[in-house]
């Protein structure tokens, strides 16, 4: 199966490529107690992050097992959660549950708000071809129209453009007057799996541990007080490991299906999560089994098929 490079892919790899997150949602968390609020919640240290900056984080279960990923950017006098499709209800709910004799006011702004990402090596300089004042710290935010323009680290990271659905057409345009070429859904999939950067709802659910993921390493503070589902990440951390980690597994010949096993011998140690066909096989990410290392061979076996694999480390989430 032959999948040809399209320009947006292209555009990511080696300039600057326009992604369409509109659907991503936005959950503004606000009120006099909403640091206080989010502070005794969410993984992520807040105490030392002012205004125009931000963070990844997670809000956990109480058993420490995921709940929701996000972007935060704090503003003056309120928080911007930004997740990614289909998550932001849950976040919304999950946050008033702990809404108890607080000054805090939580409303999900999806319906209204969304997001256009710029990625690629070439990003910040063609943001400010066209007109953007880019932060240069890491997750720093800045006004840009009605929208805040934020710097995304990572792998696959560039610039985020938040704000009101209505205007970002304005923004896309601006970006692509300045040299950015439009990134569809399958290019920035194939980008982001290669890159093993997880996507909540596919390679994240209720059952998986931050460890697993390498969420540990960028959405959580080890350092601050107490947050939902802490005991069980920092007694991970401090007497035992996880199980499974999240790999990149690169498969030969005929792309197999989410949901594939990954088998060493005859045990099944892994299965895959996410798939994308490439010009010669295809890449993967799934959980596989942690004694079994980076680099090594195994088998990709689903109903119907078996490919030849290897297992490849990922670099930790953005």
């Amino acid at each position: 199966m032959t999948v040809p490079v399209s320009p947006g892919y292209d555009a990511l790899r080696t300039g600057a490529g326009v992604v369409d997150f509109r659907d991503f949602g936005v959950v503004v968390v606000a009120g006099a107690d909403a640091r206080t609020f989010l502070q005794s919640l969410v993984s992520q240290d807040l105490d030392s992050i002012a205004s125009g900056q931000g963070c990844d984080s997670l809000l956990l279960q109480p058993t420490g097992k995921m709940g929701t990923r996000f972007r935060l950017l704090a503003l003056d006098e309120e928080f911007w959660l930004v997740v990614e499709p289909g998550a932001s209800a849950d976040l919304a709910g999950a946050l008033a549950r702990y809404v108890i004799r607080v000054d805090v006011e939580i409303e999900d702004r999806s319906a209204a708000m969304g997001v256009v990402a710029l990625r690629g090596p070439g990003a910040v300089t063609v943001a400010s071809a066209a007109g953007a004042p880019v932060p240069e710290a890491d997750h720093g935010h800045a006004p840009w129209g009605a929208h805040r323009i934020a710097r995304v680290p990572g792998a696959t990271g560039g610039l985020d453009v938040v704000g009101p659905l209505d205007q970002l057409d304005d923004a896309e345009s601006a970006l692509r007057g300045a040299g950015a070429v439009p990134a569809g859904a399958p290019d920035w999939e194939r980008a982001r799996v290669e890159d093993g950067v997880p996507r909540q709802g596919v390679d994240l659910d209720e059952d998986t541990i931050p460890q697993e993921a390498f969420l540990d390493v960028t959405a959580v503070s080890f350092d601050k007080g107490c947050f939902l589902g802490q005991e069980l990440v920092c007694r991970i951390r401090d007497r035992g490991h996880v199980n499974r980690l999240l790999r990149r597994v690169r498969v030969g010949g005929t792309p197999p299906p989410v949901g594939a096993e990954i088998v060493v011998g005859d045990k099944v140690v892994g299965g895959l999560t996410s798939v994308v066909a490439l010009e010669d096989g295809s890449v993967a990410l799934g959980y596989v089994r942690r004694e079994v290392e980076p680099g090594a061979s195994v088998t990709v076996r689903w109903d119907g098929g078996e490919a030849d694999a290897v297992v490849d480390a990922v670099p930790p989430a953005p």
